[in-house]
Order: C-alpha cells, then sequence, then structure tokens
C-alpha cells in the first residue's frame, strides 16, 4: 500500500504541484522538496532492508578548481579534503557501497540500470532529485538534497550525517 501511494505521489501529485508551480522558481524548488520529503517519509515507512545499496552523487560536489576529474571514476580523487568527496568514498569503502558519480540525469539512469541496486542513496539539487526518483520508481530512493552555498552547480555540499543516517537506514550496504 505505501509503494501504491508513492507512486501517486510522484506520478500524479508531483506533476498536478509542478503545474501549479510553474510561474515561481521559489515556489517551484519549495514543492520539490515537499514530495522528496514525502517520498523519503513513505520509503522509511515500508523499512526497506538491503545490502544492494547505491549512493548516487552529483558532479559539482566536487570543488570547482580541482584538477582531478572524478565523473568517470570517483576513485581519482586525491583525497586533499576541499571538498567532501574524499569523505564520501570513506563512507562507501567502510559500508561496503557502490559509489557513482553522474554528471546528468542520462548517466545517472545508465548507472543504475548497470548496477541494478535494491536501494539508492541520491544526493542532488531538488530539480534533479525528484527527477531521479520518478524515473527510478518503484525502486526505494532515500533523496538528500545538496547545499548550494555559491549557488547551483558549483562547489557544492552535502550534509554528510544525512548520508550515514540514510546508509543506516537500509541496513548497512555490501557490494553490488
Amino acid at each position: 500500500m505505501r509503494n501504491f501511494c508513492r507512486g501517486v505521489v510522484l506520478k500524479v501529485f508531483y506533476p498536478m504541484l509542478m503545474l501549479a508551480g510553474a510561474f515561481s522558481k521559489d515556489n517551484k524548488e519549495k514543492l520539490q522538496l515537499f514530495v522528496i520529503d514525502i517520498s523519503n517519509r513513505l520509503v522509511r515507512a515500508k523499512g526497506v532492508k538491503t545490502e544492494k545499496i547505491l549512493l548516487l552523487l552529483p558532479h559539482c560536489l566536487q570543488i570547482g578548481n580541482c584538477d582531478v576529474r572524478i565523473t568517470h571514476n570517483i576513485y581519482n580523487c586525491k583525497g586533499c579534503g576541499r571538498c567532501e568527496i574524499k569523505d564520501l568514498i570513506q563512507i562507501a569503502k567502510d559500508n561496503n557501497l557502490k559509489l557513482f558519480v553522474a554528471t546528468g540525469g542520462t548517466i545517472a539512469r545508465r548507472i543504475v540500470e548497470d548496477a541494478r541496486p535494491e536501494a539508492i542513496i541520491a544526493v542532488a539539487c531538488e530539480r534533479d532529485l525528484i527527477s531521479g526518483i520518478v524515473d527510478t520508481y518503484p525502486l526505494p530512493v532515500l533523496g538528500i538534497s545538496n547545499e548550494r552555498p555559491f549557488g547551483p552547480c558549483l562547489d557544492t555540499q552535502v550534509d554528510l550525517t544525512k548520508v550515514k543516517e540514510a546508509i543506516e537506514f537500509f541496513g548497512k550496504g555490501r557490494a553490488l
């Protein structure tokens, strides 16, 4: 029943909200956050436990002036600590998770298709996050909005505590 409710929220309620909020960017982001929160609550209420967890990150978490590109292989990171990638790699290693960086929705969908997870922890801006949650339904996805102190798509950040809590919720992970 909870999965059905989540489907109605994502496939019916969300498009109606976007139509209503189409004329105001601020309202649109708030509405997207609202739907992400509802989806997260419904996923949590279902109580999914799995070891096949995919941690999916946006490329904008990497500091913009870094010399090393991690979009093809996140493990190319030198671990300088100027962004949170080093910490996210360690969290993934500690929990035996598959960890990928996506540069956009098409790449993210391909990663999900190739990795075949049973659950996803996704970090992104509201627009990309809700799009991915809708696209991957009925897979359980816990969405975490990134923080954008320098604006969109530039040196974004994520609350590492929320990532760790999502991993704990799904019951820790093992390699996919």
